[in-house]
């Protein structure tokens, strides 16, 4: 059996890792490198295997950084399953439609710059019509359900907690005589995070392929973020403002909506207008209403008391037309209004933030990371003038930042989760972090025991 680390390596994103057993190859994620972008298209285009020799693909979750290459995957050659959980599926195939119509719109814009400079025109890395191919080669399976992608290999999912559907892989391999545990964590979720079920931890591995992307830090309680979120809302609110929230479209949004909804049912914020404007954050809500079966307890029983479902209140409205979303900055009454991109930097977003950063009464929320030079990451550093379409504006409105609301598990149960296999794993591979990141979880599970814990670099192979 051999391993092959051709993504998320020594880095964040592009999770892609090719197993060879049996004399088959069975794929563990597909997922786009997100990078600059001179080093991003050359590095998704070509593949170090040929598509058309694999056997069978294993997708964890939906995220692009982890699905986002299958369309690129297939339009090479590779015609045979991928197997997902049901939600996945659904939310993959969304997902990798709307990364299709952002390729063709991305090769348009260097298109331009190129001809401008006399070079000749690039192809998208795929387009829609090659991502919408993806979606009716999927096969949903149910949580802790087995099956058997390539012959002598039992395959599960089981629950990460990471987005709607996602899954750590355990694999039951049997080759020349040898049976080999081997689990694949995908992205590691957290416990009480909003909607979703917690994560389920391995507890008997001979060898582990795991996420370490916040190896060097833990994170604040999620309680603490929704407190502060609350505090947020109902201060701006009852000074007449409007709360304008930058989110991502899948996950993010949906356990805002959540919170707001338990709020104002609750009592604990005046109940004003909410509106998701995001095309895509509407459509991904709507998978999320068909899979109830992925969320968690308290959800399920909010949603019981309350006789209605998490995702929709008497409040909230979700967006679908331009002139619905331009409809929103002619008004003046108080509201909360989420929408994509999450840092700020396309999308509908951006005209509500450049027609509201003047009115000191409003409020900009922001509720994740932002990425050095993105327009987020100036409001949350609370420049005073930032350049929208081109323009300066003044920052005039508050600016609030929200911590603890990452769906990435934090170090202290990085750590637990690898020393639940302490007694039966012989190797562990880090993967999707940053060399601080994981060298620094390395150092603690040495200190608790674990020698045998390798930091992959790209294209590895390690026989096992």
């Amino acid at each position: 059996m051999r391993i092959n680390f051709h993504g998320a390596a020594q880095t964040v994103t592009g999770s892609q890792h090719l197993l060879e057993i049996n004399g088959k190859k069975l794929l563990l994620d597909c997922g786009l490198y997100q990078g600059r972008r001179a080093d991003t298209y050359k590095r998704n285009l070509n593949f170090r295997y040929s598509p058309r020799d694999v056997d069978a693909v294993i997708l964890s979750h939906a995220h692009i950084d982890h699905a986002g290459n299958l369309p690129n995957l297939v339009k090479q050659g590779y015609e045979r399953l991928i197997y997902a959980t049901h939600a996945t599926a659904d939310l993959a195939s969304l997902m990798i439609a709307d990364s299709g119509h952002i390729q063709e719109a991305d090769a348009q814009f260097v298109n331009k710059k190129r001809a401008e400079r006399g070079q000749p025109p690039i192809e998208p890395l795929y387009t829609k019509e090659d991502a919408e191919a993806v979606a009716g080669m999927f096969v949903g399976r149910q949580y802790e359900e087995a099956f058997e992608p390539i012959p002598g290999v039992v395959a599960r999912f089981h629950e990460a907690g990471h987005i709607l559907g996602s899954a750590s892989v355990s694999l039951e391999i049997e080759e020349k005589g040898r049976k080999i545990r081997f689990w694949f964590s995908g992205d590691i979720g957290r416990f009480q995070l909003p909607l979703l079920r917690d994560p389920v931890l391995p507890t008997e591995a001979d060898y582990m392929v795991m996420e370490s992307t916040y190896g060097d830090k833990s994170h604040s309680n999620p309680e603490l973020a929704f407190v502060e979120f609350r505090d947020v809302v109902k201060r701006t609110v009852e000074r007449g403002g409007k709360v304008i929230v930058p989110a991502f479209a899948v996950g993010r949004t949906q356990e805002l909506v959540y919170d707001l909804n338990q709020m104002m049912r609750n009592g604990d914020v005046p109940r004003v207008p909410v509106y998701v404007d995001s095309p895509l954050a509407v459509k991904a809500t709507d998978v999320f209403k068909r899979h109830l079966e992925c969320f968690d307890e308290e959800t399920a029983k909010f949603v019981a008391e309350a006789r209605h479902p998490a995702l929709d209140f008497k409040m909230l409205t979700y967006i679908r037309s331009v002139d619905e979303s331009k409809a929103l900055n002619e008004r003046t009454d108080p509201m909360v209004i989420i929408s994509a991109s999450g840092m700020a930097e396309a999308g509908r977003v951006l005209h509500h933030i450049k027609n509201n950063i003047e009115n000191p009464k409003n409020t900009i929320c922001i509720v994740s990371w932002q990425a050095p030079h993105t327009l987020g990451r100036r409001l949350a550093d609370r420049e005073e003038e930032v350049r929208i379409y081109g323009e300066p504006y003044k920052r005039k409105c508050d600016i609030a930042t929200i911590g603890g609301l990452s769906a990435h598990a934090g170090q202290d149960l990085l750590v637990k989760y690898a020393t639940g296999v302490k007694g039966s794993v012989k190797d562990i591979f880090l993967v999707h972090g940053e060399e601080k990141q994981a060298m620094t979880l390395k150092g603690l599970l040495k200190g608790r025991g674990m020698d045998r814990v390798h930091y992959p670099a790209l294209h590895d192979k390690v026989d096992l």
